[in-house]
């Protein structure tokens, strides 16, 4: 968001005064927030989705339409934006864990991972997305998909990221 002088700039305002005005307003209206130490930025409702219940997946039931809350998805799937990036997925090797070609991964940069974690890995000189596994003290990579090998690097295995979500457009 920009700031006070910005917004002088902005609205033609001569005084921050006048700024500060037109901000207390926007936030008594909900259109923007503002955090204890007085920086601004839009408020969740503003870009939200209206999140209005929940859906059986199992047996049916009656179900109410109430409103739970207004999400961002942008702050849902990627709360530390500086770190994270999305990639699309090509291939099937990791079907059996729901990630399907042509999904969208979303993945964080990290300084730790875990064994069991689906990450995005640099082996031997080449980029892929496995489950990162350990035997040993060894790591190796192992797919979700049965018609693929396990991949154990020759040279060298780096994590580049961890994979945190996926989605997909029907």
């Amino acid at each position: 968001m920009p700031g006070y002088k910005e917004l002088m700039q902005i609205t033609g305002y001569k005084s921050k005064r006048s700024v500060h005005v037109l901000i207390n307003k926007l936030v008594d209206q909900g259109i923007l927030f503002k955090n204890t130490s007085g920086q601004i930025s839009p408020a969740k409702n503003l870009f939200g989705t209206k999140m209005l219940g929940v859906v059986e997946a199992g047996f049916p039931s009656p179900a109410e339409e109430e409103l739970l809350d207004i999400m961002s998805f942008d702050d849902f799937l990627t709360p530390n934006k500086e770190s994270t990036y999305i990639l699309k997925v090509k291939g099937d090797s990791m079907i059996d864990a729901g990630i399907c070609e042509g999904d969208m991964v979303i993945v964080e940069r990290k300084h730790t991972y875990k064994q069991g974690q689906i990450v995005i890995a640099l082996i031997d000189g080449g980029y892929t997305m496995k489950y990162l596994r350990k035997r040993g003290d060894d790591f190796y990579l192992e797919p979700a998909n049965t018609n693929y090998k396990n991949i154990y690097p020759k040279d060298t295995l780096t994590i580049e990221a961890v994979v945190t979500g996926v989605v997909r457009k029907y």
